[in-house]
């Protein structure tokens, strides 16, 4: 199926693009969310009308990601779990934690966004875990876990 792009989507294009995708792709996710238009010649005219206030509108969410990005980078989340003596934790750290975290402190993130390249923490430890804020601003945290003794 042959669709049009509402915004930029990773690996797949930028704003205006002309694509063909899968079309379970298309229905089930990319045009729901609103991210993607079928392309007819309707859809196309209807675009290019509203091309200029789709640019604006995306380059807003990017300069407002990167003032948010801004706030955040060489940010360091604490977190405290219940751990042994030997330091493992009792369960984990997980995206999820971090988001509930990081919402506290203000800042409006959901778990899909919080990227742990090596999987939940289950030490006691510092690491680091990547925030993405838009498909451009990708922020680097670090995140501390202390142990907590029952």
């Amino acid at each position: 199926m042959q669709i049009i792009l509402l915004e930029k989507v990773v690996n797949l294009g930028n704003l205006g693009d002309i694509v063909k995708v899968k079309d379970g792709y298309a229905r089930n996710f990319l045009i729901p969310s609103g991210q993607a238009r079928r392309a007819t010649e309707n859809n196309k005219a209807e675009f290019e009308a509203r091309r200029v206030e789709l640019e604006k509108a995306a380059a807003a969410k990017l300069a407002e990601a990167q003032a948010q990005g801004e706030k955040m980078s060489g940010m360091v989340v604490k977190l405290t779990q219940k751990a042994g003596v030997d330091g493992r934790l009792f369960g984990s750290v997980t995206n999820h934690d971090i988001a509930d975290e990081l919402n506290k402190q203000g800042f409006a993130l959901s778990k899909a966004q919080i990227r742990m390249p090596h999987g939940p923490i289950k030490t006691v430890s510092e690491s680091t875990v990547s925030v993405s804020l838009h498909t451009d601003v990708l922020i680097d945290i670090t995140v501390s876990v202390y142990g907590e003794t029952a």
